[in-house]
């Protein structure tokens, strides 16, 4: 069955998109390595001595932007057929050319799985999420935020299309298939778990399988190693582990959403050493955020998506238009770290980097 929570978020920012008319304009392209200055490892931060006591807000930055693939030459087997995970049930789909490549999705997950498996040379554009320095010169294909242009699509001549449902329209998704186009649905529950189930499906899509299941041991090896360097920087006692709530803001468009159990935002939290309030109060899924659970869950720490807390005006601004959130802890104390939208809950090849940079903004913001 595929995954609700995905499309939940699309909609969302679908909303977001109609309220404030935003333009087709690329997200920024994240700086090179070369720009970076090397960070030390996390077990070598001075980490605060009572992280839940921390005042005021930190950034989670990525130590690199950058997709290093695990193969230069992906061993391909084609004609293949596989899984389409559609919206309306599965579909076996026979994908016999990909030469170009259109991944599209909300994160720009799909994009950056690609290029990890080693087929960057053969993408031919992407959606506005789509970020890292490798597809900085790639035309992009969405316009009024996450909508698909169809003409765009068309005028690049994909040979196969790899999305999720959570960018659309899906007429323009059924026009691209109409219009002879190969479309191939991937779906993994977000968590995780993601980086490595996304890489199977998609290198499947692409005839690559073993590639695939490289880059999936790689991710789960690398998620496991940073969870437990966090580890030994978090609190052991749980009564001092940072309770933390991630919040889901768009403030044009009034949306105040909280993301709890099985939205992958439980996953993140306590991959990152703290606590999952949402979970404690039963929030399930997306939904819209409400004063009394917002106080029941009384976060020490709250996460934001950046472009997010910058639509409110800030953390002040947020707090003018919430009074509620000042209310907790979290908001006592200003106590607020945000991350670039198309990175954090992405839950692809970045997802390691992704964890160590909010580890870095909890337990040493001042590193």
């Amino acid at each position: 069955m595929t995954s609700l929570l995905p499309r939940a978020l699309a909609t969302l920012l679908c909303v977001a998109v109609l309220s404030a008319c935003t333009t087709g304009a690329a997200g920024p392209v994240a700086e090179s390595p070369a720009s970076i200055a090397p960070r030390p490892p996390l077990a070598e931060l001075d980490v605060l001595e009572n992280p839940r006591d921390y005042r005021g807000p930190s950034t989670a930055v990525l130590e690199t932007a950058s997709i290093t693939p695990v193969a230069e030459a992906p061993a391909q087997q084609l004609p293949t057929t596989v899984v389409s995970r559609d919206l309306a049930g599965d579909v076996v789909v026979t994908v016999d050319d990909t030469s170009r490549i259109l991944p599209l999705d909300i994160a720009g997950s799909i994009a950056s799985t690609v290029f990890a498996l080693g087929f960057g040379d053969s993408v031919v554009g992407r959606d506005i999420s789509t970020t890292f320095p490798e597809a900085a010169d790639l035309p992009v294909v969405t316009s009024s935020g996450h909508a698909i242009n169809s003409e765009s699509v068309l005028a690049l001549r994909p040979s196969i299309v790899i999305t999720d449902g959570t960018i659309g329209p899906t007429d323009v998704v059924v026009q691209l298939r109409d219009a002879g186009v190969t479309v191939i649905y991937v779906d993994a529950e977000p968590g995780l778990g993601a980086p490595a189930e996304l890489a199977r499906q998609v290198a499947a899509a692409l005839g690559a399988p073993e590639t695939g299941e490289v880059l999936a041991t790689q991710l789960d090896a690398e998620v496991d190693a940073v969870v437990d360097e966090i580890a030994a920087l978090a609190p052991t006692d749980a009564a001092d582990r940072v309770r933390i709530l991630f919040l889901y803001l768009r403030g044009a468009s009034r949306i105040y959403y909280l993301f709890g159990e099985e939205s992958g935002a439980d996953e993140l939290i306590e991959g990152v050493g703290g606590i999952d309030v949402a979970g404690e109060i039963g929030w399930q899924g997306l939904r819209p955020m409400t004063d009394e659970a917002l106080i029941a869950a009384d976060p020490d720490l709250i996460l934001v998506m950046t472009d997010g807390l910058e639509s409110v005006g800030g953390v002040e601004g947020l707090l003018a238009a919430k009074p509620a959130i000042g209310l907790t802890r979290a908001g006592e104390n200003r106590r607020f770290v945000d991350m670039a939208d198309g990175e954090i809950l992405s839950f692809g090849p970045r997802t390691p980097l992704m964890l160590d940079a909010l580890a870095r903004a909890i337990y040493a913001p001042d590193s």
